[in-house]
């Protein structure tokens, strides 16, 4: 049974820091293409950060690029989201994705774990 589950998220103060992860199970996260995802209520959804499969290329969104680091443990199937110098307009809630090839917000995802900033 496939399952996405994130945790870490919470309050954190403009200019804080926040480590999500994405615990896996049924599929590996080094056979897969992964993103992360965020989603603000009346604003869609936002694709965040992936990573490949094979080569652990990492890509991000110009509105977090240089603050937000993905990486991933092989070994515990998590895959991480360090996120640095957050601001008010990260808030959202943060959900990792199984993207079946594509990087970007579709796919097979979890629950999302929330993230809000404010001072």
């Amino acid at each position: 049974q496939v399952q996405l589950v994130e945790s870490g998220g919470g309050l954190a103060q403009p200019g804080g820091s926040l480590r999500l992860s994405c615990a896996v199970s049924g599929f590996t996260v080094t056979s897969e293409i992964m993103s992360w995802a965020r989603q603000v209520p009346g604003k869609g959804t936002e694709w965040v950060s992936g990573m490949s499969s094979v080569g652990r290329e990492e890509y991000y969104a110009d509105s977090v690029k240089g603050r937000f680091t993905v990486s991933r443990d092989n070994r515990k199937n998590i895959l991480y989201l360090q996120m640095n110098n957050l601001q008010p307009e990260d808030t959202a809630l943060y959900f990792c994705v199984r993207n079946y090839g594509y990087l970007g917000p579709n796919g097979e995802r979890g629950q999302g774990t929330q993230v809000t900033v404010s001072s």
